[in-house]
């Protein structure tokens, strides 16, 4: 391996990291700014939603410039592989965000509502997943990631006891439908974030363990 190779794929897991660690912070404000009703801090998270958009593109060119210069194999193929998927990822987390800070001004007059109804706890799980995931990446620990995958189902069942209890409420009282219908979308939003960690989480084990788990149904098979 040369020195300019090895040059690029620090460089490119750096980047990587570094977008890691912004969405990890977008993911903590948005969900506190849900959780405190704070517009400055719902405003932070949409207002930086451009750096996430500049470190995706930045990653995509690193890998295009690695694949058209190089030929990667074993653990800098999966890199390289892993660095393509998890950059996706981390946008849409970012974007997810981003979502979650539109919707605070909208539920500043159901602040009572909002701690009632569970979404806090929920958006709180979710942004631990997110952040064991990326940090699973940051020390190639593949035993974190497998917590991270094994912590989804939880999400999951969370999501469909929301949908529930809001469609319920939404019939008790009336005044409820408009909060009750953002709290529905914060929590499908919330099990996205659940989703796009455990996808994190299965590249990690295809980085450092060369197994594929993706539609495995969370058993692994090594690369053929």
């Amino acid at each position: 391996m040369t020195r300019h190779f090895e040059q690029l794929l620090g460089e490119l897991r750096a980047n990587v990291v570094r977008m890691g660690s912004l969405v990890d912070e977008q993911v903590e404000l948005g969900v506190r700014a849900i959780i405190t009703n704070d517009l400055d801090l719902a405003a932070s998270v949409i207002a930086r939603d451009k750096e996430v958009d500049a470190f995706d593109n930045r990653i995509d060119q690193l890998c295009v410039g690695i694949l058209a210069t190089t030929q990667p194999v074993a653990i800098d193929l999966r890199l390289l592989m892993a660095s393509i998927k998890i950059n996706s990822e981390l946008e849409r987390i970012g974007d997810i965000a981003v979502n979650l800070a539109e919707r605070v001004k909208a539920l500043g007059a159901y602040q009572d509502f909002v701690q009632k109804a569970g979404i806090v706890d929920m958006a709180l799980a979710a942004r631990a997943m997110v952040k064991d995931a990326i940090d699973a990446f940051v020390n190639n620990d593949p035993a974190l990631a497998r917590h991270v995958l094994e912590s989804d189902d939880r999400i999951d069942n969370l999501d469909a006891a929301m949908f529930s209890n809001m469609i319920s409420e939404m019939r008790k009282d009336p005044r409820f439908i408009e909060p009750g219908a953002h709290i529905m979308m914060i929590s499908r939003h919330v099990e996205r974030l659940a989703d796009h960690a455990t996808n994190i989480a299965e590249d990690v084990i295809f980085l450092v363990m060369a197994r594929v788990i993706k539609h495995q149904g969370g058993a692994e098979r090594p690369l053929a």
